[in-house]
């Protein structure tokens, strides 16, 4: 990766780094870094455990703070509806992170660029990074500017099936059935592609892919939601 990638990269997030070593630690993945025989530290599995510390402290904080009524299994269930590893996936996605990460030719290859659990893990590297070169307050403003907002949005995604079947019950009669028929599946063993209709009453509506079954599910649920809302 150019350097000029790096510089991309901050102007993307709006924060440019004092140390960017910090930024490319952050942002290389295990893989690349056995590959290269280059010491532990030196991938972002250290920065992702200090980058998840962080996160948790500024979303505790800022639901604390927005939320004076809320009961402390709801605050509880807000901030895992935000800092889950699909919701940092899609922040994470919105500053295309996964085209400047440092991977190994296998995770190259079978896309791991694009996979969650990688996405999420860097995301939370990049968190640790920022708090390491500027501090809490600079790494506050990266969460509320990529992980607190639309909170509305990421909660749904969050928990999507639970949601549409509370939706369905008090729009339907109790007993009213949500399916999701597998409609097809593709790609190799390590790395398949699941693509899932939510059918309510055996009537498709929103449509779901992912590399797990429940991912495609949890995407169709949160299509039928949008329409549902549309019809209402």
């Amino acid at each position: 990766m150019k350097e000029n990638k790096l510089y991309q990269l901050q102007d993307t997030i709006g924060y440019h780094f004092q140390n960017e070593k910090l930024l490319k630690n952050a942002l290389t993945h295990s893989s690349y870094a056995n590959e290269k025989h280059w010491e532990y530290p030196c991938n972002n599995e250290r920065l992702e455990f200090l980058g998840d510390a962080v996160l948790e402290l500024v979303s505790s904080d800022y639901i604390f703070k927005n939320n004076p009524e809320m009961v402390e299994g709801k605050m509880t269930k807000l901030r895992a509806s935000l800092v889950c590893e699909r919701s940092l996936a899609f922040s994470a996605r919105e500053i295309n992170l996964g085209n400047f990460l440092f991977l190994g030719k296998g995770e190259h290859t079978t896309g791991g660029g694009k996979r969650d659990s990688i996405l999420s893990d860097a995301f939370e590297a990049v968190i640790g990074a920022i708090y390491l070169d500027g501090g809490l307050d600079s790494a506050r403003r990266f969460i509320q500017t990529y992980v607190l907002s639309d909170i509305e949005k990421k909660q749904l995604f969050y928990d999507s099936k639970t949601i549409l079947q509370e939706i369905v019950q008090s729009k339907f009669h109790a007993d009213t059935r949500i399916t999701y028929p597998l409609q097809k599946e593709s790609g190799p063993d390590h790395d398949k592609t699941f693509e899932v209709v939510c059918s309510v009453n055996d009537v498709a509506y929103g449509r779901g892919k992912g590399h797990t079954k429940k991912a495609a599910e949890q995407q169709a649920a949160y299509e039928t939601i949008l329409l549902l809302r549309q019809e209402n």
